[in-house]
């Protein structure tokens, strides 16, 4: 997924194409489609399929760093998005978490790396990756297959880590946070 709305894609002979869409719309049915097929022609899902939908602007997230998401979750019905189980899209309250800390389900914690601000990305999450065979008492059905569309609004970056030598280290090479950072820790960009 490209800005603009554009796709690029590599065929089997490693010809790159491109596709401009008419709208962002558009290039985001067809990229969840493109994922759904992908899951529907795998003999057995044993990991998480992302599909990128927005690609986003700046760093990509490692573990270790802190974010703010919207999602919808669905279930995974008959080959395809059926009912939604969860959402924060239209609440007032984002969804934070800090990658790596084991507070989510594996599928998101390995699905959303490398997202960045702004960014977009379709998840399809095998039970194995989510909530297994117990599922979720009356919301997610044991062994279900979920499908999550996140959505990263703010990041807060790990804080930069030491060197041996004593010198201080960034583990990236981003620009410093805003130097007054807003209250809830998250700088104002």
């Amino acid at each position: 997924v490209q800005p603009n709305n554009y796709s690029t894609f590599y065929d089997d002979q490693r010809q790159n194409w491109s596709i401009m869409f008419e709208s962002e719309k558009a290039a985001v049915d067809f990229s969840k489609q493109v994922c759904i097929a992908k899951c529907n022609s795998s003999p057995a899902l044993d990991s998480v399929l992302c599909q990128d939908l927005l690609p986003g602007e700046g760093q990509g997230v490692e573990g270790g760093d802190s974010l703010e998401v919207a999602y919808t979750g669905w279930l995974f019905q008959n080959n395809g998005l059926g009912q939604v189980f969860d959402s924060n899209v239209n609440k007032d309250k984002l969804l934070r978490l800090k990658l790596g800390s084991g507070k989510v389900i594996k599928g998101w914690e390995e699905g959303m790396l490398g997202m960045k601000k702004g960014g977009r990305r379709f998840l399809i999450v095998p039970p194995a990756w989510a909530y297994g065979a117990q599922g979720v008492a009356g919301r997610v059905p044991p062994d279900s297959t979920l499908v999550f569309e996140v959505e990263v609004r703010r990041v807060k970056l790990a804080k930069e880590c030491s060197a041996s030598d004593g010198l201080s280290v960034s583990s990236r090479d981003s620009p410093a946070p805003s130097p007054v950072p807003s209250s809830d820790g998250f700088s104002s960009d």
